[in-house]
């Protein structure tokens, strides 16, 4: 599937020549091989806005609202409260998991997190977006979390993959970008 970009194309001839590599993995991987447009677009735009690479987010939100139509207004939507939540989560349960005291295992989170299950576009969607953001963090537990809802919602490894290596590469054009 080829992606029209042309906000995200602007900034990624920004990229320096020493990170060539870089600039061509965005290309190839938001036209994804195992998700949908607007999935591969969220993921990106939730990727960005949890880095808070904002030029990057902003040029995406360009290219969704371009790309999706009437639809881009839940992608968006899911993209923001994805990257707020999961800037939350995974500070709090990468410090439970690393701590590893069975005494902060036993408290609730006492948390809000309801949107994770009232999502604008659909539960698969959202946590492919909320995927992206817990690898960018490195937490564990919300990986394997997301990773087991995904599989449990009939995505495959592949499109968990997929939405992991977008958040990858967002990070990489962000540092080549400069911030």
């Amino acid at each position: 599937m080829s992606v029209a970009t042309p906000a995200l194309d602007t900034l990624r001839e920004t990229i320096p020549d020493d990170l060539k590599d870089v600039r061509l993995n965005l290309s190839s991987v938001l036209a994804g091989e195992h998700l949908q447009l607007a999935q591969s677009l969220g993921v990106a735009l939730a990727a960005a806005r949890f880095i808070r690479a904002e030029k990057l987010a902003a040029a995406l939100v360009t290219d969704i609202q371009a790309s999706l139509g009437e639809a881009a207004v839940g992608v968006l939507a899911d993209a923001e409260a994805a990257a707020g939540i999961m800037a939350m989560n995974t500070v709090y349960y990468r410090f439970r998991h690393m701590i590893g005291k069975e005494s902060y295992s036993a408290r609730p989170a006492r948390l809000r997190m309801n949107r994770m299950n009232q999502p604008a576009t659909n539960k698969a969607d959202f946590e492919l977006m909320s995927l992206g953001c817990a690898a960018l963090a490195g937490c564990e537990m919300c990986l394997k979390s997301h990773e087991a809802s995904l599989l449990k919602l009939d995505l495959s490894e592949d499109a968990c993959h997929d939405a992991v290596r977008i958040a990858a590469v967002i990070n990489a054009v962000a540092v080549g970008m400069g911030g």
